[in-house]
Formats: C-alpha cells, sequence, structure tokens
C-alpha cells in the first residue's frame, strides 16, 4: 500500500457492516479494529479492559441517552481526577487510541465514533452501512435467536443506544449522511459489493495505486 489509510465503519444493527469491515481488512491485508481498541485504550490509560467493557454494558442499560451533549475536543482527565473512569475520559482514551492508529498503520476501525474522531485526518475514508428494515431483521435473525417482536426491540434498543452514544461524543446525528465520506445500502450491493465499492472509492479518493 502506497500509504497509510484508516477506514471507518459506522452502521446500523444487521446492516452487516462488521462483516464488511472484516471482509476489507481482509482483502486489503491490513488490521481490523473494533474491541481491540478496549484493549489499546487499556494500555495508553492503565485503566483496565474490564472497567471500559463494563462501562460499556452500563451505559446500554443506563439512562445514557438523557446525558447532556459534551462533544470530544481531544482532552484528557489525569488520574487525579475523579472523572478519570468516567465515561466520556475513557472515550477520550479509545479516540487517542484511535488517533495514533491514523498516524501510524492502516486498518479498518468500526464504530466508536471513529469518523468524528478522525475528521482532520486526510488519510481516512469514512463509511456508513445501512440497509432497509426488513432486511436487518432478516440478517440480525441470522446471529440472534429470538422471536421476531423481541429481536425487533434488541435492534431499536441497539441502534438508539449507537445513535446515543455518537450524538454526545459528537453533537452530530448518527444517521446523518454528510457525516461521511460513502453510504452504503448492503441490501442493493451485498457485502461483497459493499468491499468493492469501498476499495473503488479509495482508489478515487487517493489514487489508483493506492493498493500497490
Amino acid at each position: 500500500m502506497k500509504r497509510n489509510i484508516v477506514i471507518t465503519i459506522a452502521r446500523q444493527y444487521g446492516s452487516g457492516g462488521r462483516t464488511v469491515g472484516e471482509m476489507l481488512a481482509k482483502d486489503l491485508g491490513i488490521h481490523y479494529y473494533n474491541n481491540e481498541l478496549i484493549r489499546l485504550a487499556s494500555e495508553e490509560s492503565g485503566i483496565s479492559e474490564s472497567l471500559f467493557l463494563e462501562n460499556d454494558e452500563r451505559m446500554r442499560n443506563s439512562l445514557f441517552f438523557k446525558v447532556p451533549v459534551k462533544v470530544y475536543n481531544g482532552e484528557i482527565i489525569g488520574p487525579e481526577s475523579k472523572e478519570f473512569t468516567s465515561e466520556d475520559n475513557l472515550f477520550a482514551f479509545q479516540a487517542r487510541a484511535i488517533r495514533k492508529l491514523a498516524e501510524t498503520t492502516s486498518g479498518v476501525v468500526v464504530g466508536r465514533a471513529a469518523d468524528f474522531v478522525l475528521r482532520d485526518y486526510d488519510n481516512v475514508l469514512s463509511v456508513f452501512v445501512h440497509a432497509p428494515h426488513d432486511f436487518l431483521v432478516e440478517q440480525a435473525a441470522k446471529v440472534k435467536s429470538l422471536p421476531k417482536d423481541e429481536l425487533e426491540k434488541f435492534m431499536a434498543k441497539e441502534d438508539k443506544y449507537r445513535a446515543a452514544y455518537y450524538e454526545h461524543h459528537t453533537g452530530q446525528k448518527w444517521t446523518d449522511a454528510m457525516n461521511y465520506d460513502l453510504c452504503l445500502d448492503s441490501s442493493k450491493l451485498g457485502f461483497e459489493k459493499c468491499v468493492e465499492a469501498i476499495k473503488a472509492h479509495c482508489k478515487v479518493r487517493f489514487g489508483e495505486d493506492i493498493f500497490d
């Protein structure tokens, strides 16, 4: 690869965005980052991985949706503060890990509002993967065994959390196409063609020889 590039992928639950990210990383021979970002943030901060994971789970089951917006600005709070392990500071450490990745290596980063965190980097392509409701339910049913009505409730809750998480840390709407370089309907393209579309856009953005 001519230079290090990072592709960020935000996705609706059931759209296959994670699968697309994994396929893309494998195709390009670059690293795929999802939960591994927690390990990197843990190493960066000295805070245990378990605390990051526990925080994620707590936020999903709390009134996080009602928390006032606090847009990420790069600030890190030190261990002397009682806010050291707050949701916002844990996000900041994950963001720092993401920024270091973009400065040093190529990779695919899924979730974590990475498109916003890396919005000022010229080596980043941001993607949002979405699909119609019926397709989302069909795909979700392949990995989560629940009656349809319960599955739909679970999906709605998951996407509500993702939207709230994104808006809290960015001040922007998660599904706003203006936040991304490329929006893909996985129901129309299929996962393989989503990968091809992202690669094609990379060539337009970074040069035809980017993958040579």
